[in-house]
């Protein structure tokens, strides 16, 4: 019997590039695939739940998750930290199934030196930088300051770009999707994830033998 591998899709962008956005859509039309859901201790944004957006923990909670190795990666982004759970990962790609992680370049470098499962990576870019500090600005819950300080770091996040296999310019998030999809279906039927395949053209290759024997 030949069964999948799960894959780890990774989706990383500048903040307000749209990768959380195409996460959600890409969600509700993919059935093989879950979302990997982080800790983080920042507060929860308006709408937010705890448990389905993120996991919401203490700093102190936090630091034991490290000291215990139950993080795949971690990073600090704009003053908060955030964490990838290892067991709800290994468990999802063990069973077959494929995991979107919504993290940024560092989490992706910490998740290619922590696991040998396989990994899909992909950078999403902004149409133009008047349309990143739109997308910004409309959100409501972050201060001009900290505005100011995602655009000074989406530079730095931007020359990373080349670190990822797929790169996707989100001018509309439908053909985004679309093109994940084609990229997700591409990459699940690489004969190196078909678990069982040697195995199964072994038995065929002895079955046309036997039969050319008779």
């Amino acid at each position: 019997m030949i069964t999948r591998r799960g894959l780890m899709l990774v989706l990383s962008s500048p903040s307000g590039a749209g990768k959380t956005s195409i996460a959600r859509k890409l969600m509700e039309s993919e059935y093989d695939i879950s979302m990997s859901i982080s800790v983080t201790t920042r507060s929860p944004r308006p709408g937010e739940v705890h448990g389905l957006d993120y996991f919401f923990i203490s700093l102190t909670e936090f630091q034991v998750m490290v000291s215990r190795n139950d993080l795949l990666e971690h990073a600090k982004v704009f003053g908060n930290y955030y964490g990838t759970p290892r067991k709800a990962v290994e468990a999802t790609l063990e069973s077959g199934k494929d995991i979107l992680f919504d993290i940024d370049w560092q989490g992706v470098q910490q998740l290619e030196a922590n696991t040998t499962a396989d990994l899909v990576s992909i950078f999403i870019l902004p149409p133009s930088s008047s349309e990143l500090e739109g997308r910004l600005l409309t959100r409501a819950q972050d201060s001009k300051a900290v505005v100011t300080q995602r655009m000074a770091n989406a530079v730095n996040e931007l020359s990373h770009y080349q670190k990822y296999e797929y790169v996707i310019i989100n001018d509309d998030i439908d053909v985004s999707v679309n093109n994940i999809h084609m990229i997700l279906s591409a990459e699940r039927l690489k004969r190196e994830r078909s678990v069982g395949l040697k195995e199964f053209v072994k038995i065929l290759s002895e079955e046309k033998e036997l039969s050319q024997t008779v």
